[in-house]
């Protein structure tokens, strides 16, 4: 596996997932197989603060009893229980078994009990009208009761925190299977989010104790955010870390939340909402950004929103432009740059549109413009294809940093990462490779010695390949040039003293910034059109960062006679063959 602490528990973890999910065998009819996570995903929620519950449920109890006609009580009962939240019910699990015939109601006063955080995450699963499904198919007893088993089990004194984010991880991954959902859409697995950890925390100073606040504008299940936490107190275990993260899917939401009560931080900082067009953190700046949003997504449905805070300029995060509506994912770089402290640094995954798509002063290109010139582009690491369970395509994490260290000011560091992954014994969708800890080592070590033109590994094998560039190598001029429209004789047309541009002669050029127009004018296009000039009220700026181009390497095409030998040995095996063939059936 991509993780130590990965390969020490993951049988385990996977063994818990596969328990809980078997419980869809009791579910086969009443629900249908797409929707046993509907199930399966709320009860294990309620299960785990049941058995974290449970050592304290006396001392809540008696706590009831003394300030229940208080005007204001949650601080009594979550001291009481020893956690964000806490259940007034007299009944639990082995309580509501003792009782088949009156399993609805006593099972719906249990959830009544719970403090109102936990009400909100109940709400978010529609957890109401699978209950009633449950009654009407005779199944809420049976699933209760399974739960209870000792394999149900999720005791924090039997399951950690990290571990219990690890089973809801891989629930909510078959339960989008199951669903025939994109499951990338929630789930980005923990060599990839480890990797972006290490690259965000390589050149962190933690030393002293303090607190680090980290934000993930897209969380699914939070497990982006405790992987963030887990590597902060790994480096410094007396630093205090306040997670912050937004999610649109409820189901995913509910699970961050129920997550972040059970860790002990605040559930109010997991809030609900469409990051582009509802933002709940208007006004916050955080230490750590990082995220995996949506790519190739739409952004219609939050279309009207984000223009009207485009218009805003400034004051709102879309300002400098805006991407193709079929492609939203460069509206959460801006979001999330928006919300970067002063030493803020970011982690963010991305497709290869964001690198070069859009013409020069289009949207896309725009946002690039507005990356690089404020030198907030701090490093772009891609990655092998078929790293994604839901996609083969290549990806890239993007490094931003709003407080770049001396030495890479003004810099940009490209890691070609895509030779660096070891192939999965079993694939997982499309995941077929894994970054390994050897492979993460490489690619942190690439990034933290910042060297051009470096190879990390063996090229012939396992590898990853550093180069740095100045900002400026990204940037462009599109200049236009123009030729002059001729009449019958062939002389130039002219008006007010000026040649008529011809525009089916019209052409453009890009030209690199760090050059001179008016030389790469005289080098490349006058001596072909010597009539040609460049029209400069046309003269756009434009930013692309081109990744494979930088690290193409051209191969020597195979000689014509190994190829012609190659064919004739290929002729020769097939017609032995069909003789072999014909021969036996004779």
């Amino acid at each position: 596996m991509a993780n130590d602490k990965i390969s020490v528990v993951g049988t385990n973890i996977a063994e818990k997932a596969s328990m809980i999910w078997n419980v869809a065998d009791m579910l086969r009819g009443p629900f249908k197989p797409h929707e046993y996570g509907l199930v399966i995903l709320p009860m294990t929620v309620v299960k785990r603060f049941h058995d974290c519950l449970q050592p304290t449920w006396q001392n809540v109890q008696d706590t009831y009893e003394k300030v229940k006609k208080l005007a204001v009580i949650d601080g009594f009962l979550m001291n009481a229980s020893g956690y964000q939240f806490y259940n007034t019910s007299k009944f639990t699990f082995d309580k509501l078994l003792a009782d088949p015939d009156n399993i609805e109601a006593n099972f719906r006063d249990y959830l009544s009990g719970f403090s109102s955080n936990v009400q909100d995450v109940l709400s978010k699963f529609d957890f109401d009208n699978i209950i009633k499904r449950l009654v009407e198919s005779n199944t809420l007893y049976l699933t209760i009761k399974e739960f209870n088993s000792p394999k149900g089990y999720l005791g924090p004194d039997k399951i950690s925190a990290v571990d219990c984010g690890y089973i809801f991880e891989d629930l909510v991954r078959r339960f989008s299977e199951s669903f025939g959902e994109e499951a990338g859409a929630h789930f980005t697995s923990r060599d990839i989010i480890y990797l972006m950890t290490d690259l965000l925390l390589s050149d962190a100073d933690l030393a002293k104790a303090g607190n680090v606040t980290v934000y993930d504008m897209t969380m699914g299940t939070s497990q982006m955010l405790s992987c963030m936490e887990e590597r902060i107190h790994d480096l410094n275990s007396d630093i205090e870390v306040t997670c912050f993260g937004q999610e649109f899917n409820p189901s995913t939401f509910a699970i961050a939340k129920a997550d972040m009560m059970i860790r002990g931080g605040d559930p109010n900082n997991m809030r609900f909402g469409d990051t582009l067009s509802d933002d709940q953190f208007k006004g916050y700046t955080f230490q750590y950004c990082i995220s995996n949003p949506p790519f190739g997504i739409d952004w219609k449905r939050e279309q009207k929103a984000v223009e009207k805070e485009a218009s805003q300029g400034e004051m709102g995060r879309f300002s400098p432009g805006l991407p193709k509506i079929s492609d939203g994912q460069q509206l959460f770089v801006l979001n999330g740059l928006s919300k970067l402290a002063s030493n803020g640094k970011m982690a963010i995954i991305q497709n290869g549109s964001p690198l070069f798509s859009g013409d020069a002063e289009s949207g896309p290109s725009e946002i690039r413009r507005y990356i690089l010139e404020n030198d907030w582009l701090d490093a772009i690491v891609q990655l092998s294809t078929d790293q994604f369970m839901n996609t083969g395509i290549s990806t890239y994490i993007w490094v931003c940093s709003k407080d770049k260290p001396a030495h890479r000011a003004g810099k940009v560091q490209l890691i070609d990462a895509s030779h660096c992954f070891e192939p999965r014994r079993k694939s997982i969708g499309t995941k077929r490779n894994d970054i390994t800890d050897h492979c993460r080592s490489l690619i942190v070590q690439a990034y933290g010695e910042f060297r051009n033109d470096a190879i990390y590994g063996e090229k012939d094998g396992v590898y990853c390949w550093s180069k740095i560039f100045d900002t400026e190598d990204f940037g462009y001029y599109k200049i236009t040039v123009e030729r002059p429209e001729r009449d019958e004789q062939g002389n130039p047309v002219m008006k007010k003293g000026k040649p008529v541009p011809d525009a089916n002669l019209r052409d453009t050029e890009n030209v690199p910034m760090k050059e001179d127009i008016r030389d790469y004018f005289e080098r490349e296009v006058l001596p072909y059109a010597p009539d040609a000039w460049i029209d400069e009220k046309k003269t756009k700026v434009g930013y692309e960062i081109p990744m494979t181009r930088y690290f193409y390497e051209y191969q020597t095409p195979e000689p014509a006679e190994d190829i012609l030998a190659r064919i004739t040995q290929l002729e020769a095996d097939i017609s032995a063959s069909l003789q072999a063939l014909f021969h036996k059936e004779l």
